[in-house]
C-alpha cells in the first residue's frame, strides 16, 4: 500500500467518515475513494487538491513526502 493510500484512509477514519461520506463531502466518486485506499489507482492533481483542502493537510503529507 502506498503512503498516499495509507494517509487517505487514516485521515478519513480520524475524521469518522465512511468512504461514501468522504466521497459526497468532496464531490468525488465512492469508487475512486475505494480504489485509492486499496492502492489500485492514483488520483489526478485536481483530486489531490480537493482532498488536501478538505482535510487541511499539505500535499506533501498526503502524498507521503513528509511527516506531519
Amino acid at each position: 500500500m502506498s503512503k498516499f493510500s495509507e494517509r487517505l484512509k487514516e485521515l478519513r477514519i480520524d475524521n469518522n467518515l465512511s468512504q461514501e461520506q468522504l466521497a459526497k463531502a468532496v464531490g468525488l466518486s465512492h469508487t475512486a475513494i475505494v480504489y485509492w485506499e486499496n492502492g489500485q489507482r492514483v488520483p489526478n492533481a485536481n483530486a489531490v487538491i480537493v482532498l488536501v483542502e478538505y482535510f487541511e493537510v499539505t500535499t506533501d503529507y498526503l502524498l507521503g513526502v513528509e511527516k506531519q
